[in-house]
């Protein structure tokens, strides 16, 4: 995964003060989320999650590296990605720092979901299984 090429899926989509973006690494998608997402938002998450599960990569990444809030109707999004792609497709989240992985943490998410804090880290170590 790490030198593969990288190819853009999709093009940027905005809403309610969030962007997330798609791009194809290889066998993985990365879905690149930054801004706020909270309640106004999630909803387009959960709606780019499963359009990419539709395609049936070895692995889907959210990187919430440029988040900068995360509430719990997000939290709630990737919970139940994770629970509706695994065991078919693995999930990871990319998440470093107090606006993103403290929380996934204090609520036990980081528990249930392999959280990386690069997505570097996380391409490794899915290349690695």
């Amino acid at each position: 995964m790490a030198g593969e090429p990288e190819s853009v899926v999709g093009n940027p989509k905005v809403a309610a003060g969030c962007t997330i973006e798609d791009r194809a690494i290889g066998q993985v998608t990365v879905l690149a989320v930054s801004g706020t997402l909270d309640v106004l938002s999630a909803s387009d998450l959960e709606t780019r999650i499963k359009a990419t599960a539709a395609t049936s990569p070895a692995a889907v990444v959210v990187d919430l590296g440029d988040v900068d809030f995360l509430g719990s109707s997000g939290m709630g999004v990737l919970v139940t990605a994770h629970s509706d792609l695994t065991p078919a497709t693995r999930f990871v989240l990319v998440a470093d720092g107090p606006a993103t992985s403290r929380p996934l943490r204090l609520i036990g998410i980081a528990d249930i979901i392999d959280i990386f804090p690069t997505l570097d880290e996380a391409l490794s170590a899915l290349s690695a299984d």
